[in-house]
């Protein structure tokens, strides 16, 4: 199918033979894909889910433990990889998110350097993937099974289309990007390939091969599923003596009154869950036990077509001679949290959701069996590969190239020492307040302001601090510790100081702004009034939900 539409695909494109100096460029993203779901990484679900072939990347390269998401959220993810700018400069806040022909600054910079660029998978930045020589993308979110693809064509941009009906989403990108590889490459010239796949963004739907797998085995929990410490979290995402915890946060099992796990899950999924399923039956840790297993199942099932399927696309690397040729990078969108806190979906700044996997593999300059604590962060993505292309990294970039620290192993000794995170779309769909932050090696400051926008639909403000060294799993928020009252101090100012170094001014939402100021110092005052706020929130919620509304729009209006 690809192969009769190849030749009106194409655009044409400098004839640059390629040299040992000039590597192919793969770079691999999944969707939601969490770094304690690749067994490289040994977390819990390492023995029962292995992911051998992502691995590999592992063993025969680089592996990060500190790379970071400066936004935990699709679109806006996507876009500081696109551009290598955080998102209060690529004006992709949101899921409304999107970077137009002309912005799409790897895909362009990558062309000027002689490479021949396509983009093949998950887009989900709205406007046409135009920079790229040759595009097949899945529209929106796409769907798992039976998907179709928007590809160039003599129609205007969404009009043409081709269609897998039988196969699953990931198996259908990889048969593309096979198909690009032995039919669209130009082997006159090294290739930059964006290979993203849909999975395993939820709900998930793994291909009907893997429905066996796993299901025999119960999936270990996480300690913090069940065991919350009463210092974790804070007024931002308790409320008042706690009367928010049923509204703060989507959940595995049923303390989310409005979203949960266990609410959507029996009826996506049935053969998960008892026959004839009724929660009323079973105890609150019983259904959330249900819940949780499968989610994970269905997740973990996902993760296996991916990496089965990078195996097909290794395999063909290596037939063809290609595979110590090509810089191949993994990677996730973001983290995802995988029941952790009881929290689903990602968006937090808590570490599973703001870690993304990241793994290198380059033979000729890059060694084998190394793990750096670096801090990278998603917007050094694109000027560290096009460092690696030896192509010129613009001015607008605000990322930095790690090239040197993948090739010497030694990290600059310039190098940030923080990351900086910023969620805006208050409550959106999974109920998480807008925070922002700062993540060093080895504390974390998140601060919850609490509104949208435009200010409104305010949920309380509050502060805090997990110091990651003793406490990695972020149970105990120590910001009113007394004996950490110094380390807030300079937390607090370093914060201040990077959000204006990466242009976080506050001119880009004023209402907003207005409130992050109006809370910063946290006294006895804005603290009191925070408690107010969880009350009136409450109220508004209960109505809301009184009246059926499930889906108000939070991140805009009053």
């Amino acid at each position: 199918m690809l192969r009769t539409l190849l030749p009106f695909l194409l655009v044409s494109v400098p004839s640059i033979a390629m040299t040992a100096d000039r590597p192919n460029i793969l770079y691999i993203m999944s969707d939601d894909h969490a770094a304690p779901a690749i067994s490289a990484y040994g977390s819990r679900l390492a023995d029962v889910a292995p992911t051998p072939n992502i691995d590999r990347l592992a063993k025969e390269g680089a592996l990060f433990t500190n790379a970071f998401c400066t936004n935990s959220i699709c679109s806006p993810s996507r876009a500081c990889v696109m551009t290598g700018q955080y998102n209060h400069t690529n004006g992709a806040f949101d899921l409304s998110g999107r970077v137009a022909p002309g912005e799409q600054m790897l895909a362009i910079q990558m062309g000027k350097a002689g490479y021949q660029t396509a983009m093949i998978g998950k887009w989900h930045l709205h406007h046409e993937p135009a920079d790229f020589d040759y595009y097949c993308v899945l529209p929106g979110q796409g769907k798992y099974h039976d998907p179709e693809f928007l590809v160039r064509g003599d129609k205007p941009w969404g009009k043409n289309k081709l269609q897998f009906p039988g196969k699953h989403s990931s198996d259908a990108i990889t048969d593309l990007t096979l198909d690009w590889l032995k039919d669209g490459w130009d082997q006159e010239q090294p290739f930059f390939l964006m290979h993203h796949y849909k999975a395993p963004h939820d709900y998930f739907e793994n291909a009907e091969r893997y429905e066996s797998y796993l299901a025999d085995v119960q999936i270990p929990e996480p300690d913090t599923l069940w065991h919350r410490d009463p210092k974790f979290g804070s007024l931002a995402t308790r409320g008042t003596n706690d009367e928010l915890l049923p509204h703060i946060g989507t959940s595995i099992g049923g303390r989310n009154l409005r979203r949960s796990y266990l609410g959507d899950l029996p009826s996506l999924y049935p053969n998960e869950f008892p026959k004839d399923f009724d929660p009323a039956k079973y105890s609150d840790e019983e259904n959330t036990r249900f819940a949780y297993q499968a989610y994970l199942k269905k997740y973990l099932r996902c993760v296996k077509g991916i990496d089965d399927n990078l195996g097909r696309l290794f395999q063909h690397l290596e037939q063809t001679g290609q595979i110590d040729n090509t810089i191949i990078i993994y990677t996730g969108d973001q983290g995802f949290m995988l029941g952790e806190h009881d929290y689903q979906d990602k968006r937090w700044m808590f570490e599973e959701s703001q870690r993304m996997p990241f793994l290198v593999r380059y033979p000729k300059s890059i060694p084998a069996g190394k793990r750096y604590d670096t801090i990278i962060e998603n917007v050094d993505y694109a000027p560290t590969m096009l460092a690696l292309a030896g192509a010129e990294i613009p001015a607008s970039v605000q990322g930095r190239s790690f090239k040197s620290l993948l090739e010497t192993g030694n990290e600059p000794a310039d190098w940030k020492q923080a990351a900086y995170y910023r969620y805006w779309m208050h409550m959106a769909h999974h109920d998480n307040p807008g925070h922002l932050g700062i993540r060093t090696k080895t504390h974390k400051l998140i601060y919850f302001y609490g509104c949208n926008y435009d200010g409104g639909y305010q949920t309380p403000a509050g502060w805090e601090l997990y110091d990651l060294v003793n406490d990695p799993q972020e149970t105990r928020n120590l910001y009113d510790d007394p004996d950490q009252a110094e380390r807030v101090a300079e937390l607090k100012a370093q914060l201040a100081r990077l959000r204006q170094s990466v242009g976080d001014d506050g001119s880009h939402h004023p209402k907003c702004e207005a409130i992050v100021q109006e809370f910063w110092d946290y006294d006895e005052a804005d603290r009191a009034k925070a408690r107010k706020i969880s009350h009136q929130y409450l109220q508004r919620r209960q109505a809301e939900l009184k009246a059926g509304k499930l889906n108000t729009r939070t991140w805009q209006g009053e």
